[in-house]
Parts: structure tokens; C-alpha cells; sequence
């Protein structure tokens, strides 16, 4: 597999030859979607070892009371069997040559093409096209041509909604109603074991022979957990038969939902059906085309110019955007971002800290009424992290280290992996111990709130969040004998060292928690009294902020050594250093795990990744140059990027660093998680955070954007090799055109609204 550049403007992801034996590579990177839905990209004809995935987004369910919940995988509608002359095509026999997949990400649009020689020496050429409309949230379309090249020959074709889908062996549906409307259209409703969601399911097909619609007779089939219809027809040499296919899904978990019968949303979407049927593949693709324009291209465009490899630069931040759109559920805020966005089942769809410091910078510069929704689903989750905070014994708001459903509450699962020593599975103690994630939701609302300029947001919900997750660090503070309050048996970021105390990133960020809750109390009190009030009656303020001043003041903070180095934790610089040489060359993660267990890395000076580089990059104020450039050093060396999150980072820290050079490779193996030749990489998924991280190596790293304390900055360094980079933010409701060049910065307001003070490479200026 690799990407096609030769393409209009680099727009094209393409696969230029086929392999059975890796198929979840395609299937996840070049998977289509709308943030309703995600489809994951499997060919139309079925392979053993493909993963069909249509995951909806929100619609948890539990397989089995030990098993936690993630997202179902819904009934398919996209695989379609062919028969030639009685020869199921199939591109593992047969022959085939001119094959091309590809992903158009300016248009959402995935077609392919082959020429198919049949065992028993019949040409076709085979092609297909299929999008998941950016316009239509509830719509899939798709067009399977097939053009009898030399011969005569026999068509048969299978098509329908296939609902005897698993998640890896888990199914999560009781079967529903299946039903043929008018002999045509078929209609199918499943409902979630657990969760009680009911999905219904339609979908219709219309044929064409050389551009002329013909009516095929169908022959209905209905079986258990299955509906489909069988067509045949003869194609004399020459002629091309064109099967359209409308398909939609929806649920009566969606908010346009009426209810309470799903009677209704079944008449409902099957009218849907018709007028999508009615206006044909080409007008529902151009509509999809526009939508795709207006919300991403048009609005929030990325330009590089330089040497050859600047095209491939280029492709690889539009690819994050493209999938950075089809992943987040815009629609709805009582959804969030699943580590796998919506292109498979690894992390059963849960979300993590991941969207707050590597995906909410993207929708907070680039689409603010999606971050606040992002947001706002943080705060429907309050009483989940209520409750965690009370069954562990703690006040405030502890919240999830994986989130599901707004009420699921800790989704983590308890074991995972296998420990190569002991052979039994791995505890998974980040549902437990990693709990950094409670200020990190914090530092998202202030985040969203200062860069959106949304008081609104804020009075209604940030200032809550800010406040109940410092009474819950309030509450999990530590006396220690020294008179200093610690915080003890943690996991931090870097996920290699667990059970640790005095966790830097933890404590740090903990502590600018406690800080902030006192700001907000403070602001308001003076100049919100009204709020305040209510605030203050559902989270006892008055109370509290004596809690919160003495965690802030007692809270023991790391310091650095006498080398200016950062202690990561209370253990770490005391292990054992060894050689990770090894580790570091081979072209997949965690091979260290095939050498040592946890128990033993944890007494080794070895990094998953560094999350004290993580700290310098939220709050680089609060260390000196020295500091961080000692610590830099430090903890490169010790840094296997076992997280698919830490390359990003540490991209946009070199940048901070004056390492241009290693700040473009770190960048470009960034960019290789997903785009790169290795092709196990995407089976479960696409790396979600890691897209938002490559947005923020070319905003962030090279454009040199950053927000601290409030003030847009603007400090630059581009890779050698570009030679202009241009990029659209919105700041506080402006729009702001940025262009810089190796010895420029240029900073245009597109809105002009209202006056935006910024310092660009030192110097306050305002536009």
C-alpha cells in the first residue's frame, strides 16, 4: 500500500495493489464517516480476516455483567457477492491487474476499480463507489458497476443487511423485525442486549444496464439475523450493469428521536430512504463533496510549499483533518471521541485524556461549536465522576480514565495483554491510580473557555468543572511526615511506571487546578455574585476554598536536580539505564514487553513516553530554559514513543527546543502511525489523538502557536525544507489567515470583528 501524490492537489490515499493477508490496514485508514457513524473501508467482496465495522456513535452496550461496555458493531450493508457465469468473484482466485483503491479525502468519496479474470477465463472490470454522507448524517451510498469486457456472461448478484456482526466475537444485538417493502426496499431493526437501543436499518438497490434503468426481479430471502435479495442478469460483451445501493441507519438513541414506539422511526427512516434514493449516487456524492468543503477545506485550510517532501507533509495534516471530521460527533454532546475514532473496536470506543490535550487544540482553533460540545459532554459526565470520586473514598468530581455513555462511569477494563513471565494476563491499573485525567479535563473547559472567548460556557459549565475536580484533588492529598501534602501510588502519563509517587505531570497539573478554582472563586465572588450563589450552593464554594488554598500551598511540586533535570517521579532517576538501541530501531511498539514484564521496567530508566516534556508543553511558564533543556536531554534517550501520543509532543517540544531537524522527524514518524508502510499498525483502528498530534507538530511545533495565560503566541521554526506555510485559526471568534515564511510571519483577521492583540516571535502587535 502506499499513497498516490500525483493526484489533484494530493487529495488521493491510494492502495495500487491487493493483499489478502493485510486488509485491516485500508479498512481502517481509509474508512468513511460523518461523526453520526463510522464505516470502516472493507472491500464488497468478503475475506477471511476482514473486519466490517459500522459503529455508531454513543450506542454503548455490554456484552456480559464482566465484560464493560463499547461500541456495537451494527448490521453491514455494504458487502455485496458476485457470481460470474456460477464463479463467485473474488480477487484470491481467479487473476487480476490495473487494481486501484482510493480515498479522495477533499470529498469523503472511496472508489475502486480491477480487472477480474474468472477461473473459468470470463474479463470483467470491476469498479465501485462509496461515501457516508457529510451532508446527511444517517446516509451510506454506494455503486458497484460491472462491464462484461469480452464475453457474454451471467451475472448473479447477493445483496442485502447482514446483521450476524460480532465484536471480535461478541454479539451485542437481539434480533428485531425484518421486513421488504413493495418487494424493493428492506428494512431491518436490532435492538442492544443491555442497552436497549433499537437500530433500524434500511436499505434499496437500483440497476442500470450501459446507463439505461432496468427492473431485476428480486428473489427475497429473510433468515435469521439476515435479509437479502438475489438479482441475475445477462451482459452481452460490452455492456455495464450498474447497481446503486441507498442504505441508512438510525437509532432511538439519536436526540431527534421521538418515540416511544419504534414503530415511528421506523416509517420515519424509511421515507428518508426514498428521497435519497430519488436523488440519485451522483447528487448525494456532490452534496456530500459540498458539505466537506464548507465544514473543513473551506474554512480552516492548511498550505505547504517547499521541496519534494512537503507534498507528502502536506497530505499527511489534511489526512488528520479528513479523519479528525469523520470521527467527532459534532452532532450530539453526550458523545466524545473514541481513541479508535469511529474505524474500529480497539478501545471499545472509549474516550481518554486524549481529547483534551491532543484533540480539543484542533476543534477549539478550527471548529469551536464542535469543542464545546466535546466539552459539554464532560460536564453531563459529572455524576459518573461523582460517583467514582465517593466509591473511591474522595469529594469532587473523579473523572473516568476511559468514558463511555454519560452514566457508565469507569469503563477501563481490568486486565489486558499478557505478561511474558508469568503468563497471565496484565492488570490494567489506569482505571484505578491514573488519575491526572481530573485536572486534565479541567485544563480542557479552561482551554475551550479562553481560546473561544465562551463565557457562556463557562458560567453554565466550566467553572463547574474547574471547581469539583479541585475538591476532588482537595480531598486525594497525602500528609507526608515532612508537613507537605503528597500524592502517592499513581500512574502518570507515562504508563511504563506505575504505583509511583509524586508524579511531576500529576502534581503539577493537580496544582494548577487547585490555583484556578481559587482564581474562578475569587473572580466571581467580586464580579458574579448571582453565579456565585449558585455555584456555591451545589459545590459548598465557601467551604471548600480554604481546602483548595491549603492543597495549593502544602502540595509538594518535584524540583528539578542539581543538572536542571525534572525527577519524572519519586523513583524514576534511581533505575537501572540500559541500552534501548534496540527497541528504538524496530518498526512496531511495546518490544520491549517481549523482553521484560512491567514489574521489571518499572525499575528501568525507560520511558513509554515522557510526560514531563508532556508538562513543559502545557505549562512551559513555570520552568526555566535551563530546566527544560536539561530535562529535554534527559528523557529523549530514555523515550521509546511506545504511545502513539508521544511523537507529536515531542515534535512540537523540539520545535520549543531549537531542534529543527529532529522536530521534522519526529513529525514525520508522526505522520507514519497510520499513513506508514507497516501494515499491522491500523488492524484495530486509526490512532485518533495521533492525528490531532500531527495538527498541532505544523501549528503548534513549526507554526509556532501556543496559548499561555490567556495571550495568543506566535513563535516560529520551519522545517528547512518548507518554505511557506499558511494556516486559518479562530481566536476568541476571529478568524485569523497566518503565513509564515522563513524570514516572516504575516497575520491577517478574515472576520475583522473586533481587534486581536497577539505576539508574534517576541513582539506585541494587534490586527
Amino acid at each position: 500500500m502506499g499513497m498516490n501524490y500525483s493526484r489533484i492537489s494530493d487529495w488521493i490515499l491510494g492502495e495500487d495493489s491487493f493483499d489478502p493477508a493485510h486488509l485491516g490496514k485500508c479498512e481502517a485508514v481509509m474508512s468513511l464517516g460523518n461523526g453520526y457513524m463510522g464505516l470502516r473501508s472493507a472491500t464488497e467482496e468478503q475475506y477471511l480476516g476482514e473486519t466490517r465495522d459500522l459503529l455508531v456513535a454513543g450506542s454503548f452496550n455490554k456484552f456480559d455483567p464482566d465484560e464493560v461496555t463499547e461500541l456495537p458493531n451494527a448490521a453491514d450493508v455494504t458487502a455485496i457477492t458476485l457470481w460470474v457465469d456460477g464463479e463467485r468473484f473474488s480477487l484470491d482466485q481467479g487473476t487480476s491487474s490495473g487494481y486501484s483503491r482510493e480515498l479522495n479525502i477533499r470529498t469523503g468519496e472511496l472508489t475502486r476499480r480491477v480487472r477480474w479474470t474468472s477461473p473459468g477465463g470470463k474479463h470483467i472490470l470491476f469498479s465501485s463507489r462509496r461515501i457516508v454522507s457529510l451532508a446527511r448524517q444517517h446516509d451510506i451510498a454506494m455503486t458497484v458497476s460491472v462491464t462484461a469486457e469480452e464475453n457474454d456472461v451471467a451475472l448473479k448478484i447477493r445483496s442485502g443487511i447482514n446483521a450476524r456482526m460480532t465484536n471480535t466475537g461478541s454479539q451485542h444485538f437481539s434480533e428485531g423485525e425484518k421486513r421488504f417493502y413493495d418487494r424493493k426496499y428492506l428494512q431491518l431493526v436490532e435492538r442492544t442486549t443491555q442497552s436497549g437501543i433499537d437500530f433500524v436499518i434500511n436499505a434499496v438497490h437500483r440497476f442500470s444496464v450501459n446507463g439505461d434503468a432496468v427492473a431485476l426481479p428480486a428473489d427475497v430471502n429473510i433468515d435469521r439475523r439476515i435479509i437479502y435479495a438475489d438479482y441475475t442478469v445477462a451482459l452481452k460483451a460490452g455492456e455495464c450493469l450498474t447497481l446503486e445501493k441507498y442504505a441508512n441507519v438510525h437509532t432511538t438513541r439519536d436526540l431527534d428521536y421521538a418515540g416511544p414506539d419504534v414503530r415511528a422511526l421506523q416509517v420515519q427512516s424509511l421515507a428518508s430512504l426514498r428521497e435519497s434514493e430519488s436523488m440519485g449516487y451522483s447528487a448525494l456524492a456532490a452534496e456530500s463533496a459540498a458539505a466537506w468543503a464548507e465544514q473543513v477545506w473551506d474554512t480552516t485550510p492548511i498550505e505547504i510549499e517547499g521541496d519534494e517532501r512537503s507534498a507528502r507533509d502536506l497530505f499527511a495534516v489534511r489526512f488528520a483533518q479528513y479523519h479528525m471530521r469523520v470521527f467527532v460527533p459534532s452532532h450530539d454532546n453526550r458523545m466524545n471521541i473514541g481513541a479508535k475514532g469511529l474505524s474500529g473496536e480497539g478501545y471499545k470506543g472509549h474516550c481518554f485524556w486524549d481529547t483534551e490535550i491532543f484533540l480539543l487544540p484542533y476543534y477549539m482553533f478550527s471548529d469551536p461549536p464542535a469543542a464545546r460540545k466535546l466539552e459539554e459532554y464532560r460536564y453531563l459526565s459529572l455524576p459518573g465522576a461523582r460517583r467514582k470520586a465517593a466509591e473511591n473514598g474522595y469529594r469532587g468530581a473523579m473523572f473516568p480514565w476511559e468514558s463511555a455513555w454519560l452514566d457508565d462511569g469507569e469503563t477501563c477494563p481490568l486486565y489486558a495483554g499478557t505478561d511474558i513471565l508469568t503468563g497471565l494476563p496484565i492488570k490494567v491499573w489506569s482505571g484505578i491510580i491514573e488519575q491526572h485525567i481530573s485536572a486534565d479535563v479541567a485544563f480542557g473547559a479552561w482551554q475551550y473557555g479562553v481560546i473561544c472567548g465562551d463565557t457562556d460556557f463557562m458560567e453554565r459549565y466550566g467553572y463547574e468543572l474547574i471547581m469539583d475536580t479541585a475538591t476532588f484533588w482537595a480531598s486525594r492529598l497525602d500528609k507526608g511526615t515532612d508537613g507537605l501534602y503528597h500524592i502517592n501510588d499513581v500512574v502518570g502519563p507515562d504508563e511504563y511506571h506505575e504505583h509511583v509517587n509524586d508524579n511531576a505531570f500529576t502534581n503539577y497539573m493537580a496544582h494548577w487546578n487547585l490555583c484556578k478554582a481559587l482564581e474562578y472563586a475569587d473572580k466571581l465572588k467580586r464580579e458574579s455574585p448571582a453565579l456565585y450563589e449558585r455555584l456555591d450552593s451545589r459545590l459548598d464554594i465557601e467551604s471548600n476554598c480554604p481546602k483548595w488554598a491549603e492543597g495549593a500551598e502544602k502540595l509538594y511540586l518535584p524540583q528539578p536536580t542539581a543538572e536542571h533535570i525534572l525527577p519524572m517521579d519519586d523513583r524514576f532517576m534511581q533505575g537501572e539505564y540500559i541500552d534501548l538501541s534496540k527497541y528504538k530501531a524496530q518498526d512496531f511498539v511495546g518490544g520491549i514487553m517481549k523482553d521484560y514484564n512491567l514489574e521489571q521496567i518499572q525499575k528501568l530508566q525507560v520511558c513509554k513516553q515522557a510526560d514531563c516534556l508532556v508538562l513543559f508543553y502545557l505549562q512551559e511558564d513555570l520552568f526555566s530554559p535551563e530546566v527544560r533543556k536539561a530535562s529535554w536531554d534527559y528523557y529523549v534517550e530514555r523515550t521509546l514513543h511506545d504511545s502513539s501520543l508521544s511523537l507529536s509532543t515531542h515534535a512540537v517540544m523540539a520545535c520549543d527546543m531549537g531542534e529543527e531537524a529532529m522536530a521534522y522527524e519526529l513529525f514525520r514518524k508522526s505522520c507514519e502511525i497510520d499513513l506508514g508502510p507497516v501494515m499491522t499498525t491500523s488492524d484495530s483502528g486509526i490512532h485518533a489523538a495521533s492525528f490531532g498530534g500531527i495538527w498541532q507538530c505544523v501549528v503548534f511545533g513549526f507554526g509556532g502557536v501556543r496559548m499561555h495565560g490567556g495571550e495568543l503566541r506566535i513563535n516560529p521554526l520551519l522545517p528547512k525544507n518548507w518554505t511557506r506555510l499558511g494556516f486559518t485559526l479562530i481566536w476568541q471568534g476571529e478568524k485569523l489567515h497566518v503565513v509564515v515564511t522563513g524570514d516572516s510571519v504575516t497575520v491577517k483577521n478574515l472576520t475583522g470583528g473586533k481587534q486581536v492583540t497577539l505576539t508574534v516571535n517576541g513582539e506585541k502587535v494587534t490586527v
